[in-house]
């Protein structure tokens, strides 16, 4: 391989390693649009929060950045959760 083929070659592998936009990022925006307007208070923002949980619900886990606490979250909900005897 000559160094045009080689730069090429890196030029495309250096494409697919780009970080992509995060697909909830705009869910996540308006949340924190929401609790700025309402003095942080959450119970004002249940819609915009449920809509997050909608996107991150159609991506996999580790897709979305901004979906991690919830992904953390429900892992936590599994592992405190009571076993039946």
């Amino acid at each position: 391989m000559d160094k045009r083929q080689n730069k090429n070659h890196f030029s495309y592998f250096s494409f697919l390693d780009m970080p992509q936009k995060d697909p909830c990022q705009k869910q996540a925006c308006e949340i924190q649009k929401c609790l700025q307007a309402n003095n942080y208070m959450e119970s004002k923002c249940q819609a915009v929060i449920q809509e997050l949980r909608k996107c991150c619900a159609r991506y996999p886990k580790g897709r979305s950045l901004v979906c991690s606490g919830f992904e953390n979250e429900e892992e936590e909900k599994l592992t405190l959760k009571p076993t039946a005897k």
